[in-house]
Protein backbone atom coordinates (compact mmCIF):
# COMPACT_ATOMS: atom_id res chain seq x y z
CA UNK A 1 0.00 0.00 0.00
CA UNK A 2 3.27 2.35 0.69
CA UNK A 3 4.49 1.61 -2.52
CA UNK A 4 1.82 2.15 -4.17
CA UNK A 5 0.75 5.82 -2.39
CA UNK A 6 4.60 6.54 -2.91
CA UNK A 7 4.37 5.82 -6.70
CA UNK A 8 1.45 7.84 -6.75
CA UNK A 9 2.94 10.92 -5.41
CA UNK A 10 5.91 10.69 -7.02
CA UNK A 11 3.43 10.71 -10.68
CA UNK A 12 1.51 13.31 -9.19
CA UNK A 13 4.92 15.74 -8.52
CA UNK A 14 5.98 15.07 -11.90
CA UNK A 15 2.97 16.00 -14.08
CA UNK A 16 2.96 19.80 -11.13
CA UNK A 17 6.77 20.33 -12.34
CA UNK A 18 6.14 19.36 -15.48
CA UNK A 19 3.04 21.99 -15.32
CA UNK A 20 4.88 24.45 -14.42
CA UNK A 21 7.89 24.08 -16.48
CA UNK A 22 5.87 24.61 -19.18
CA UNK A 23 4.39 27.95 -17.74
CA UNK A 24 7.65 29.02 -17.04
CA UNK A 25 9.02 28.50 -20.97
CA UNK A 26 5.31 30.65 -21.94
CA UNK A 27 3.95 27.30 -23.52
CA UNK A 28 0.55 27.75 -21.72
CA UNK A 29 -2.05 29.59 -24.16
CA UNK A 30 -3.41 32.51 -23.22
CA UNK A 31 -7.02 32.28 -22.21
CA UNK A 32 -7.57 34.53 -19.28
CA UNK A 33 -7.34 38.36 -21.18
CA UNK A 34 -10.62 40.50 -21.00
CA UNK A 35 -12.90 40.11 -23.01
CA UNK A 36 -15.66 42.22 -25.66
CA UNK A 37 -18.85 41.04 -27.24
CA UNK A 38 -18.62 41.92 -30.84
CA UNK A 39 -21.50 41.92 -33.50
CA UNK A 40 -21.05 40.38 -37.05
CA UNK A 41 -24.66 41.14 -38.44
CA UNK A 42 -26.93 38.35 -36.18
CA UNK A 43 -23.48 36.77 -35.17
CA UNK A 44 -22.22 36.96 -31.56
CA UNK A 45 -18.25 37.27 -31.37
CA UNK A 46 -17.12 36.60 -27.81
CA UNK A 47 -13.75 38.11 -28.22
CA UNK A 48 -10.28 38.18 -25.90
CA UNK A 49 -8.67 41.49 -26.15
CA UNK A 50 -4.88 41.70 -26.73
CA UNK A 51 -3.88 45.10 -26.26
CA UNK A 52 0.15 44.85 -24.96
CA UNK A 53 2.55 44.14 -26.99
CA UNK A 54 3.24 40.90 -24.94
CA UNK A 55 -0.39 40.16 -25.32
CA UNK A 56 -0.32 41.13 -29.12
CA UNK A 57 2.85 38.97 -28.93
CA UNK A 58 1.86 35.51 -28.13
CA UNK A 59 -1.63 36.18 -29.36
CA UNK A 60 -3.51 32.25 -29.86
CA UNK A 61 0.10 30.60 -29.51
CA UNK A 62 -0.30 27.31 -28.26
CA UNK A 63 -4.25 26.87 -28.15
CA UNK A 64 -5.34 23.03 -28.75
CA UNK A 65 -9.19 24.14 -29.52
CA UNK A 66 -11.11 27.29 -29.59
CA UNK A 67 -15.04 27.48 -29.46
CA UNK A 68 -16.58 28.68 -32.84
CA UNK A 69 -17.91 31.76 -31.90
CA UNK A 70 -14.84 32.96 -29.71
CA UNK A 71 -11.75 34.93 -31.21
CA UNK A 72 -9.21 37.15 -30.44
CA UNK A 73 -9.05 40.98 -31.04
CA UNK A 74 -5.74 42.72 -31.04
CA UNK A 75 -5.86 46.42 -30.46
CA UNK A 76 -3.25 48.69 -31.67
CA UNK A 77 -1.93 52.09 -30.17
CA UNK A 78 -1.99 53.46 -33.80
CA UNK A 79 -3.36 52.52 -37.40
CA UNK A 80 -0.89 50.59 -38.94
CA UNK A 81 -0.33 48.12 -41.73
CA UNK A 82 -0.36 45.18 -39.56
CA UNK A 83 1.27 41.72 -40.21
CA UNK A 84 0.77 38.40 -38.32
CA UNK A 85 2.65 35.26 -38.86
CA UNK A 86 1.47 31.52 -37.09
CA UNK A 87 4.52 30.51 -34.91
CA UNK A 88 3.88 28.64 -32.33
CA UNK A 89 -0.15 28.67 -33.40
CA UNK A 90 -1.78 25.42 -33.60
CA UNK A 91 -4.75 26.71 -35.03
CA UNK A 92 -6.10 27.69 -38.38
CA UNK A 93 -7.21 31.00 -38.99
CA UNK A 94 -8.49 33.41 -40.58
CA UNK A 95 -7.16 37.26 -39.38
CA UNK A 96 -9.94 39.89 -40.02
CA UNK A 97 -8.09 43.52 -40.52
CA UNK A 98 -10.54 46.31 -39.58
CA UNK A 99 -10.96 49.73 -39.77
CA UNK A 100 -12.04 52.58 -37.27
CA UNK A 101 -15.12 52.12 -37.89
CA UNK A 102 -15.72 48.54 -37.74
CA UNK A 103 -15.30 47.70 -41.80
CA UNK A 104 -13.04 44.64 -42.37
CA UNK A 105 -10.25 45.77 -44.81
CA UNK A 106 -9.06 42.08 -45.74
CA UNK A 107 -9.41 38.98 -44.58
CA UNK A 108 -6.67 36.44 -44.42
CA UNK A 109 -6.46 32.91 -43.88
CA UNK A 110 -3.58 31.39 -42.46
CA UNK A 111 -1.97 28.11 -41.68
CA UNK A 112 -0.90 26.61 -38.63
CA UNK A 113 2.92 26.56 -37.87
CA UNK A 114 4.32 28.61 -40.54
CA UNK A 115 6.20 31.75 -40.89
CA UNK A 116 3.84 33.18 -43.62
CA UNK A 117 3.21 37.47 -43.23
CA UNK A 118 -0.42 37.99 -43.63
CA UNK A 119 -0.44 42.27 -44.05
CA UNK A 120 -3.79 44.47 -43.96
CA UNK A 121 -3.81 46.48 -47.17
CA UNK A 122 -3.84 49.37 -45.71
CA UNK A 123 -3.63 50.74 -41.87
CA UNK A 124 -5.82 49.53 -39.36
CA UNK A 125 -6.19 49.41 -35.79
CA UNK A 126 -7.81 46.13 -35.25
CA UNK A 127 -7.05 42.54 -36.50
CA UNK A 128 -9.43 40.09 -35.03
CA UNK A 129 -8.99 36.03 -35.24
CA UNK A 130 -11.10 33.73 -35.65
CA UNK A 131 -11.35 29.86 -36.69
CA UNK A 132 -10.06 29.34 -40.34
CA UNK A 133 -13.38 29.54 -42.28
CA UNK A 134 -15.44 31.45 -40.23
CA UNK A 135 -16.30 35.15 -41.34
CA UNK A 136 -16.42 32.90 -44.81
CA UNK A 137 -19.27 30.52 -43.27
CA UNK A 138 -21.10 33.86 -41.71
CA UNK A 139 -20.96 35.88 -45.63
CA UNK A 140 -18.90 38.36 -43.96
CA UNK A 141 -16.26 39.08 -46.49
CA UNK A 142 -14.27 42.74 -46.76
CA UNK A 143 -16.44 45.68 -46.67
CA UNK A 144 -18.38 43.94 -43.87
CA UNK A 145 -19.00 45.98 -40.75
CA UNK A 146 -18.42 44.80 -36.75
CA UNK A 147 -20.24 46.07 -34.26
CA UNK A 148 -18.97 46.52 -30.66
CA UNK A 149 -17.25 49.10 -27.95
CA UNK A 150 -14.46 49.82 -29.93
CA UNK A 151 -16.05 50.59 -32.87
CA UNK A 152 -18.89 51.89 -31.62
CA UNK A 153 -19.34 56.18 -31.92
CA UNK A 154 -16.44 55.85 -34.64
Amino acid sequence: MFATASRLLCLLAGFALAALASAQSGQQPQTSLTRVALQAGIHRIDAQVAATAQQRQIGLMHRRQMPEHEGMLFVFEEAGVQCFWMKDTLLPLTAAFIADDGRIVNLADMQPQTEDAHCSTRPVRYVLEMNQGWFARKGLASGSRLSGPPFDGR
